[in-house]
């Protein structure tokens, strides 16, 4: 399938299930904490500066943003968890929307692949753990995509993706692609597993 990765807007927002589209068109889904990245990787992959919004107040995306890149893909946007600043009810009003995009969703078929962010700085949270366990045990495929890797020096970046591949992934056959949105690290690497996700 030809992409033209640069012809590329938000479709849609959806605030509930209702919303979801019913479209046929592959689905790669974007998952992390908040203030992990999600929308500069959005931006970066897609060309263009302010596409996806980059909140300087974590925990502001609580809607799922469907974008479509050239009428052939959607990148979806899922709102970033683990804000502790969010009251317990917000949380679990979030938590459920995404929950119901993954399990009660009439395009569910479409879903191809889920990019789940982490922090290289900072390594796995519970919640990215648990994000994790979730994906494999309902057999969902995903990519693992470390991001913010220009923050760190080459030696402190290779020794921080040792460690997460031997505290999550160790003796598994998950790759882990480094990610920035500065220097475009893993820019190519991330679409060529997209496009194979999609084929």
């Amino acid at each position: 399938m030809k992409i033209n990765v640069n012809n590329a807007d938000i479709a849609l927002t959806a605030g509930n299930k209702r919303q979801f589209p019913r479209d046929p068109r592959p689905q790669v889904a974007l998952s992390g904490r908040s203030n992990v990245g999600k929308s500069s990787l959005i931006n970066t992959l897609l060309g263009r500066r302010s596409l996806a919004r980059v909140s300087s107040s974590p925990g502001k995306t609580v809607t799922i943003n469907f974008f479509s890149v050239d009428k052939k893909l959607f990148l979806v946007d899922l709102p970033g968890y683990g804000y502790a600043r969010r009251s317990e009810s917000a949380k679990r009003v979030f938590s459920a929307l995404t929950e119901e995009y993954f399990l009660d969703n009439p395009s569910s078929d479409a879903l191809k692949l889920v990019i789940q962010l982490i922090d290289i700085r900072t390594g796995p949270t519970d919640d990215d753990i648990m994000m994790i366990n979730w994906l494999i045990d309902n057999s969902i495929p995903f990519a693992v995509v470390a991001t913010k890797t220009d923050k760190l020096s080459k030696t402190a970046l290779a020794a921080a993706l040792d460690d997460l591949r031997e505290s999550c992934f160790k003796g598994t056959d998950i790759d882990i692609i480094p990610f920035s949105s500065v220097s475009r690290e893993g820019k190519n690497e991330l679409w060529s597993r997209i496009f194979e996700a999609i084929a």
